[in-house]
């Protein structure tokens, strides 16, 4: 392996591992509510997702529930609520409109929160050594996409790469720099959500 291989991949591995920690910090933070440095996800709940859901003051309803095959989860008070699809913000509404007939006033406020987003699934094709899609299992950033696809090759052009994303049914292409922080020599402060965007369902990310 020549010393620019070697070098790239020690940088790469440095990176990853930088990446790691900002990516668990994001997912600790919430996938809709990260503070300023994370901003606000578009990401859609898919079966097989695992939702937390806490109505305020209401300890009794507060519950884990996995998102069934059929898109839907039951919730007491309420019934079946179809969940899949929708932005945890618009369940939160779905489910706060189906309480009100429980309470005189006004109903409480929900927080739904994506503890475990398993229906995640996105594609790496390009100059990448294991080209193919993936499922995850949680929140994952352009970083550690990449390398569940074996990394980049010698070949690839790091400071071109293209996300895809479907975003309302129109294509909007995000474009993605890290030449940068594969040199060897990785700074905390170049591993941002800015540089290192998460990535959503149905996301194709392409390596030229």
């Amino acid at each position: 392996m020549s010393s620019f291989m070697l070098t790239k991949s020690f940088g790469f591995a440095c990176a990853i591992a930088l990446a790691s920690q900002a990516s668990i910090a994001q997912a600790q933070q919430g996938p809709d509510r990260g503070g300023a440095s994370v901003p606000a996800s578009t990401y859609r709940i898919n079966s097989g997702d695992q939702l937390e859901i806490y109505v305020w003051g209401e300890e009794r309803l507060q519950r884990t529930v996995k998102v069934l095959p059929d898109g839907t989860i039951a919730f007491p008070l309420i019934g079946q609520i179809r969940a899949q699809s929708l932005l945890p913000q618009e369940l939160e509404q779905v489910i706060r409109d189906g309480l009100k007939d429980q309470y005189r006033g006004e109903a409480p406020q929900v927080t739904v929160s994506v503890t475990s987003p398993s229906g995640i699934e996105f594609s790496v094709i390009g100059q990448v050594n294991g080209p193919g899609t993936f499922s995850p299992g949680r929140y994952v950033n352009v970083l550690e996409a990449l390398s569940m696809a074996g990394g980049p090759d010698e070949f690839a052009k790091l400071d071109d790469i293209v996300i895809i994303r479907n975003m309302g049914g129109q294509l909007r292409a995000i474009r993605v720099q890290i030449g940068s922080l594969l040199k060897g020599n990785v700074k905390r402060d170049q591993v941002s959500y800015e540089r290192l965007p998460r990535i959503e369902t149905g996301d194709v990310i392409i390596v030229p």
